[in-house]
């Protein structure tokens, strides 16, 4: 497979960049209304640049700047709300299911009429411990701004921005009480939201109640809670479950990936559907299908930003795909950060959204260059070799991608990951496979969860090795960006090097 340089086969790498480049601008300077006809008028400027070429390229990158410093400072004035000092009543519905903290039982509300998000902080009893996704609530108490706290990097203000929250309020237990309440001023999107996170949960009932129904005549195995939240996570994105120990096991072993929704587990889902569907004679309407299974199981888990991403991507495949050309590029890349930074610019912020990013332009970069260590006459002779080799290139180019941004965010790396993936890989595809079972037949939930159980058991051990993450890193800012250069350094020179290599067996 022949290299090149991607911003040059990539045209639209060059706008996600400018568009981030005007967010970031837009973080740190207002301007206000003056940007709307700014824009306006470097729209002009470029349409009117239409014979000068180079000129009409800065004119249009300089048009996403704009875009983005715009999009930036609309989404950051709507989050802003100056909220009564004193108490207010109130409607709300619950959008997230309760999480016990020391003293409390945190859930996070929508409100009814405005559609803003808060953090709610219920006092502990039997009553917010029973609340589930979907409970209207009336409410009686006083909304703050979102707290300012740091730990490292981590900035907790930050976090609830980017996530829509617009404040948080504590509520003593005599001033709230469950209410029938209207959504009509909800958007449809929220209202759909809601509606499939109320099947979520009818589904991990599903995958819970058949074990949990047989417990008084086969005690319940300790290895169950965490096989049960491993499962949660991977198959419906519900990580409510996991405790801090597993994910640190997980983390420490460098399989946190695949507790997160994200584009392994949608491809696993997109093969498994290619299987069933009608593909040969009706090509289009299958990939319709496709498509729109993708999108309900998106909504059905919540609408995470690496999986929303990842069916974007996995959209633009399938379309693709019907004109038979290049299907995963970085150019679809670009045009999914593109789209999903226009809806919500704020998102450029989030660690997943980073992290997701970074790991599929890695893979889509490095692995090429990888796979060019053999020649394909050669790899497709050798199956075993070309699959050993192909979790390797793309293992490898994944961690080149994200261990950067780990190390900031979290300041650990860890040293087995590539030893990790020929273990949880398979291993996702069997569970989720068999969570498709299970949620159709359930008795077979034992099967399941004796699986999730060995694979917790052998991470644990794996966990328990010396030298198995190096922590507390900790890189500044300006190291982290050193590093990326770095990497885009031997990136160039392996691509230069890769062309020599092939230049030289056609002499």
């Amino acid at each position: 497979m022949e290299n090149k340089v991607f911003w040059k086969e990539a045209p639209l790498i060059r706008l996600a960049v400018c568009l981030m480049v005007g967010i970031v601008v837009g973080d740190h300077v207002a301007v206000g209304w003056l940007l709307l006809p700014i824009f306006m008028a470097m729209v002009v400027v470029a349409l009117l640049l239409w014979k000068h070429e180079h000129w009409q390229s800065i004119a249009i990158a300089l048009c996403f700047v704009v875009l983005g410093w715009l999009l930036m400072e609309r989404q950051k004035v709507s989050l802003m709300v100056d909220w009564p000092e004193d108490e207010v009543s109130y409607e709300a519905v619950v959008i997230s299911e309760p999480v016990e903290k020391p003293k409390t039982m945190a859930v996070d509300v929508l409100l009814t009429e405005s559609g803003r998000k808060l953090k709610c902080y219920l006092y502990k009893d039997d009553r917010s411990r029973a609340l589930h996704i979907g409970d209207g609530l009336h409410l009686q108490s006083c909304i703050e701004v979102n707290s300012e706290w740091r730990r490292g990097s981590f900035d907790y203000r930050r976090y609830l921005e980017i996530h829509g929250f617009t404040g948080r309020t504590f509520v003593a237990s005599w001033k709230w009480q469950k209410a029938k309440v209207s959504l009509v001023h909800l958007s449809r999107i929220e209202r759909m939201r809601l509606t499939f996170l109320k099947y979520r949960n009818q589904l991990l009932s599903r995958l819970h109640s058949p074990v949990a129904a047989n417990s008084s005549i086969f005690p319940l195995p300790s290895s169950f809670p965490d096989a049960y939240a491993v499962v949660a996570a991977m198959a419906l994105g519900d990580k409510s479950a996991l405790t801090q120990e597993l994910k640190d096991v997980y983390s420490v072993t460098g399989a946190s990936h695949i507790l997160a929704l994200s584009g392994l587990h949608l491809g696993i889902i997109y093969t498994l559907l290619s299987l069933f569907v009608f593909r040969r004679r009706w090509q289009v309407l299958s990939q319709m299908v496709i498509i729109l299974s993708i999108w309900t199981f998106v909504f059905l888990v919540g609408m995470s930003t690496s999986v929303v991403r990842s069916a974007v991507m996995l959209s633009v495949y399938a379309l693709l795909s019907l004109s038979h050309r290049d299907r995963m590029s970085v150019n679809t890349l670009a045009f999914t950060a593109i789209v999903m930074l226009m809806i919500s610019p704020m998102s450029l912020f989030d660690v997943g959204f980073q992290m997701s990013y970074m790991a599929v332009l890695s893979i889509l970069l490095f692995v090429p260059l990888m796979e060019s260590v053999f020649t394909a006459k050669y790899l497709m002779s050798h199956r075993v070799v070309r699959w050993l080799w192909g979790m390797v290139a793309v293992s490898l180019s994944a961690q080149i991608g994200t261990a950067p941004l780990i190390a900031y965010y979290f300041g650990r790396f860890s040293c087995y990951f590539l030893l990790t993936n020929f273990i949880v890989i398979p291993a996702a595809m069997l569970i989720l496979y068999l969570s498709l079972v299970v949620l159709i037949v359930p008795s077979l939930a034992y099967i399941l969860f004796d699986i999730v159980a060995v694979l917790n058991s052998l991470l644990t051990k794996m966990a328990l090795i010396p030298g198995a993450s190096i922590d507390n890193l900790h890189p500044t800012k300006t190291q982290t960006t050193m590093i990326y250069i770095i990497i885009v350094a031997v990136y160039l020179l392996a691509v230069k090097l890769t062309c020599i290599r092939a230049s030289a067996r056609y002499r």
